[in-house]
């Protein structure tokens, strides 16, 4: 075997390996206080597991989510509060933003920002109000957990092109899923007025080809 297919091997293996981002690592100066904090908002414990000379790992799950965040003494060298821009996906902004007020997070207003694209730094370019048209990726609002690591709510309901896999859906909770659907019925409404209002009796293929065309980014059905 040549150097050069080696090369193509080894650059093909990397290409089709899974690389599921699953944990972030955050830090903090009081670990009982995080944890408190973080389950508090009703996120899942995993693990709270002790170490030798003080070591402890405390990992927490937000509702719905894939990806689990990872706090505790002697896991990072990073400065407390140091953590910042961590994103929360949701499909409803202010539902979201209602439910985390009601466990106890400090959370900003809904908010938009002056460019439309994504956020800037800091509380720069904030505008009051979710995205006037109300744009998938456009909303967003914040939180700090008590060392100050900044989180942010960002309200996603249409992926973009690319984003998803285009041959399956992945919803990873119950609200997740009944959103879609709600989202689903409303276009399905707009579909059978466009037809006359007659009633559709394949509606659960439309859902379903609307759901998937959803996550993939790809054209909505009409």
């Amino acid at each position: 075997m040549t150097i050069q297919e080696r090369s193509t091997t080894a650059t093909k293996t990397v290409k089709d390996a899974d690389m599921k981002l699953e944990v972030v690592v955050i830090p903090v100066s009081d670990v009982d206080r995080a944890k408190a904090f973080y389950t508090g908002l009703g996120w899942r414990l995993d693990a709270d597991v002790p170490g030798k000379d003080g070591f402890r790992v405390v990992q927490v799950t937000p509702p719905g989510s894939p990806c689990s965040v990872i706090f505790g003494s002697n896991v990072t060298s990073a400065a407390p509060g140091s953590a910042q821009g961590l994103h929360l996906i949701v499909s409803d902004i202010e539902m979201a933003h209602a439910a985390l007020a009601s466990h106890g997070a400090e959370m900003s207003g809904v908010f938009h920002d002056v460019g439309g694209v994504f956020h800037h730094k800091n509380t720069d370019g904030r505008l009051p109000g979710p995205h006037p048209s109300r744009a998938s990726y456009g909303s967003f609002a914040s939180f700090s957990d008590p060392d100050g690591n900044g989180w942010l709510l960002q309200e996603i309901t249409t992926r973009l092109p690319g984003r998803k896999e285009a041959n399956g859906a992945t919803f990873t909770s119950g609200s997740d899923l009944a959103a879609a659907l709600r989202r689903a019925a409303a276009a399905h409404g707009e579909h059978e007025k466009r037809n006359g209002g007659k009633h559709d009796d394949d509606w659960p293929d439309w859902y379903a080809a609307y759901m998937l065309a959803e996550q993939a980014g790809a054209d909505l059905p009409d």
